[in-house]
């Protein structure tokens, strides 16, 4: 039931225009500089989508970003970057650019991948 919720949310809230400053997570070396981008980037996106939809309030704003950088954290340690790219494409192209979406999507097609249709 959270992860519908979540879904639902993400949604009808997409981050647009976070395409162009993406950090992608598998390029990621960890390093305080990489850090601090990851870091500026989802505050300064976060708090871009909120505001607009009139959701910038302090608590909204911190529980969306540590969602995020949870998100972007696990997207690290994704094994197939061929299905995350095109993940990233796909999603990022219709404006729907955030890490939250990008790991869902990753988890959802990941299954999908490896299910066959049975009776």
């Amino acid at each position: 039931m959270n992860k519908i919720a979540c879904l639902v949310f993400i949604l009808l809230f997409p981050v647009w225009g976070y395409a162009s400053d993406l950090i992608h997570p598998l390029d990621f070396n960890g390093t305080e500089s990489e850090k601090s981008k990851v870091i500026a980037q989802i505050k300064a996106n976060v708090k871009r989508t909120y505001t607009e939809i009139g959701m910038g309030d302090p608590l909204t704003l911190r529980m969306m970003e540590k969602e995020e950088l949870a998100s972007f954290k696990n997207l690290t340690k994704v094994k197939d970057r061929r299905l995350l790219d095109s993940v990233i494409r796909q999603y990022c192209d219709i404006g729907m650019c955030n890490y939250n979406t990008i790991l869902m999507m990753y988890n959802e097609q990941s299954r999908a991948s490896k299910e066959e249709l049975s009776w």
